[in-house]
């Protein structure tokens, strides 16, 4: 996968969060990064043959099958029925600590959900695969079932937009909820800041797992979350709940540093044990940069 030079500029946050509404603003991102793709790497995991296509320039030649060439003289992929029927899942965490926005970020954590989500969604609908939005803070607030639809990616931005945002944030029991209510195994997306109960969360994830579905997770974190940059005497405010901590950030920022740096490690071996891609995005990168990292590496492994 490549990005044009030319659309790199509509990836920085600050030119995207200039744009609004969320349905242009996920279009200016799409427009420039599928300009640079060959093919998309949203498959599933391949489980039973299904039938073969015609090979085209940029198709992995790890996938020919050459005892047709052998006989045809014409290059054939296999396919499989995971890659000619997905179901793609997009799970968003709206709780309100995904509002947050530091000094040194353009969106918030829930805007970089939104469009992450929106590209995804894109793909997917236009490989002609079917996909769904799950919106959840403390459970699923809205769900919209997968489907290949055309107007479902309008369906999708239009149910980003009307989102509203809740205190508290159950991603454990969300999963599960998913799992249950999920008509087949799929593709499941998971874009959260993943701040929750880290044994809880891999337990639903093990599940869902179990439940045959192909799992990828994109935790959001604000650049303040992870290098703590505050000097003053402060108060911080629980965004999830009413709790208030006056401190002095120098006593503290070392050993917060490390925790949050342990967690996000802990979380990230965790789901690598579990078979599930495990990529982490800041709020003040580049998309044009974390994007197509996360989709082409995500495309190098299951190739």
């Amino acid at each position: 996968m490549r990005v044009l030079n030319a659309s790199q500029k509509y990836f920085d946050p600050k030119v995207l969060a200039a744009v609004r509404p969320l349905g242009l603003r996920a279009r200016t991102l799409i427009e420039g990064l599928v300009a640079g793709m060959h093919r998309s790497p949203l498959r599933g995991h391949s489980i039973e043959f299904a039938q073969h296509r015609e090979y085209v320039p940029g198709d992995d030649l790890r996938q020919v099958d050459w005892k047709v060439y052998a006989r045809s003289d014409k290059h054939y992929l296999k396919q499989y029925e995971d890659e000619t029927n997905l179901t793609c899942y997009l799970m968003l965490d709206q709780s309100e600590s995904m509002l947050y926005r530091g000094q040194q970020s353009s969106l918030s954590k829930v805007e970089t959900a939104q469009l992450i989500a929106c590209v995804l969604a894109y793909l997917v609908v236009s490989q002609q695969d079917s996909a769904g939005l799950i919106t959840f803070s403390d459970g699923i607030d809205n769900w919209l079932p997968p489907s290949s639809s055309p107007v479902q990616f309008d369906d999708i931005v239009r149910v980003l937009e009307s989102g509203k945002h809740n205190r508290r944030t159950e991603i454990s029991e969300t999963i599960q909820q998913t799992v249950q209510r999920a008509t087949k195994p799929g593709l499941m997306i998971l874009l959260s800041d993943l701040l929750d109960d880290r044994e809880a969360l891999l337990s639903a994830l093990r599940l869902a797992r179990y439940a045959r579905h192909d799992v990828l997770v994109i935790q959001i974190l604000d650049a303040d979350e992870l290098q703590f940059p505050f000097d003053q005497l402060s108060r911080f405010e629980g965004m999830e709940d009413a709790s208030q901590v006056v401190t002095d950030p120098l006593l503290i920022g070392g050993a917060y540093r490390k925790a949050i740096a342990a967690y996000c490690q802990a979380l990230e071996s965790g789901c690598r044990q579990l078979d599930i891609d495990y990529f982490r995005v800041q709020t003040d990168e580049s998309l044009a940069v974390c994007l197509p990292n996360i989709l082409s590496s995500r495309q190098l492994r299951r190739s």
